[in-house]
């Protein structure tokens, strides 16, 4: 059974730095798009990042981008967020996924069927 565990959230103002964790567990995801959800209170969850199967390729809403960087450990099947400048905008549950397709690309990610983390809070104070 596949399991994404998240870590990393927390309480922090603004314009500090957090780095997000998500280590998966009961399968290889070497060859797999993985990457980040949030969802705010009273909103609908929306796309972060997501960093492709090899690597080489990221892919992040224009909310964040210049300011997160996603990446990818396959040796433990790992991806993290790391999240600069951050805003009382950022304040959500943070969601980690992965693409239960094999070689897909990070721009699908929100759009493919995918295993879900249980979620981290992310709270940024101004």
């Amino acid at each position: 059974q596949v399991q994404l565990v998240e870590s990393g959230g927390g309480s922090v103002q603004v314009g500090d730095s957090l780095r997000l964790s998500c280590e998966a567990s009961g399968g290889t995801f070497s060859r797999h798009v993985m990457g980040w959800f949030r969802q705010a209170p009273g909103k609908e969850r929306v796309f972060v990042a997501a960093i492709g199967w090899n690597s080489k390729t990221a892919y992040y809403s224009d909310s964040v981008r210049g300011r997160f960087t996603v990446s990818k450990t396959n040796a433990n099947n790992t991806v993290y967020l790391q999240m600069n400048s951050l805003k009382p905008e950022d304040t959500a549950v943070y969601f980690c996924a992965a693409d239960r397709r094999p070689h897909g690309t990070p721009q699908a990610m929100g759009v493919v069927p995918k295993h879900w983390g249980q979620g981290t809070q992310v709270t940024v104070q101004a």
